[in-house]
């Protein structure tokens, strides 16, 4: 079964209040800094303090970018890793997590591990595994350590275009419409979690020409599909011409980890989520940080 959503379907109200107390929900964040503040950690804590969700964090590799160019990466070793995640859980009751990299395969096991125990709730996996720049982030063992050990206990599974095609065992440069997209979303459920999103942020044309003046070619919208084992979501929302995109597929995994912490179901976290990081995208269009592809507005600086 297909349903078409637009991601508009929940509103900025919706997103404002937290619900029972003034005490905000936490988060627990598991991925890599960047240096440039647009991707990785610092995207994830933005995004999840806009929507007023209190992020820990536990940070898996250091790695030298801008918004051009990753020019070093140090993983940070896992023993370390665990010591974080466990000071966490101790102290904090975490109502969601997010991972985004990795960086090695024994960081991939160790996450697995937890989250075979039950400690890691409402897991949002947003497998890290090509930066935007095309320099590959993990290797083949840890690719498959995804696969067999991660995914299974994952609430929702995130990919972007490439990634799926990586997960889903098929030629990247073959994917290239919402067909492929179901496609590799019903294999990549096979492996086990509620609930597959491929996001169609890298589908032809997307990321073409956007000057931000609205005058390239490419397409009106951007399709992601959203995938439970039976029906089949198709979520759309109007694409935004901007180079400023680079962490868009961090704070979209990142603020459907947020709703879920804040207690919403899947399909209007990720409807949620969309539709946060479309306004983000529209809120830094105009801006002028760096020379590549700069980051978002998540805070709505654009507008005040």
């Amino acid at each position: 079964m297909t349903g078409s959503l637009g991601a508009g379907s929940l509103g900025a109200g919706s997103l404002g209040a937290v619900a029972d107390s003034q005490t905000p929900p936490v988060a627990m964040v598991i991925a890599g800094s960047d240096s440039g503040a647009g991707a990785g950690l610092q995207a994830d804590l933005k995004a999840m303090s806009a929507l007023r969700v209190f992020a820990t964090t536990v940070v898996t590799a250091v790695t030298a970018q801008n918004t051009f160019a990753v020019t070093a990466v140090h993983p940070v070793p896992a023993d370390i890793v665990e010591a974080q995640i466990a000071a966490v859980l101790e102290d904090f009751a975490v109502a969601a997590v997010k991972t985004g990299m990795l960086a090695t395969t024994a960081t991939v096991r160790l996450v697995a591990d937890r989250a075979a125990a039950g400690e890691l709730p409402h897991l949002v996996v947003d497998p890290v595994m090509v930066a935007s720049s095309g320099r590959p982030l993990l290797d083949d063992d840890a690719v498959a350590a995804y696969r067999d050990l991660l995914i299974p206990h994952a609430v929702v599974v995130t990919p972007n275009l490439m990634e799926a095609a990586i997960l889903a065992g098929v030629d990247p440069a073959r994917q290239s419409g919402v067909d492929d997209m179901i496609a590799m979303a019903e294999r990549i459920h096979g492996f086990g979690p509620t609930w597959v999103l491929v996001k169609g942020g890298h589908l032809p044309g997307v990321h073409d020409g956007g000057t931000g003046a609205g005058t390239d070619s490419g397409p009106e919208t951007v399709t992601d599909i959203l995938y439970d084992g039976t029906e089949v979501l198709v979520i759309e929302h109007e694409r935004v011409s901007t180079h400023n995109n680079h962490g868009t597929g961090c704070s979209l995994a990142s603020a459907t980890a947020a709703l879920l912490a804040r207690g919403h179901d899947m399909p209007s976290a990720v409807t949620g989520a969309a539709q946060f990081v479309h306004d983000a995208l529209v809120g830094a269009a105009g801006w002028h940080l760096g020379r590549g592809h700069g980051p978002l507005d998540p805070f709505g600086w654009a507008s005040q």
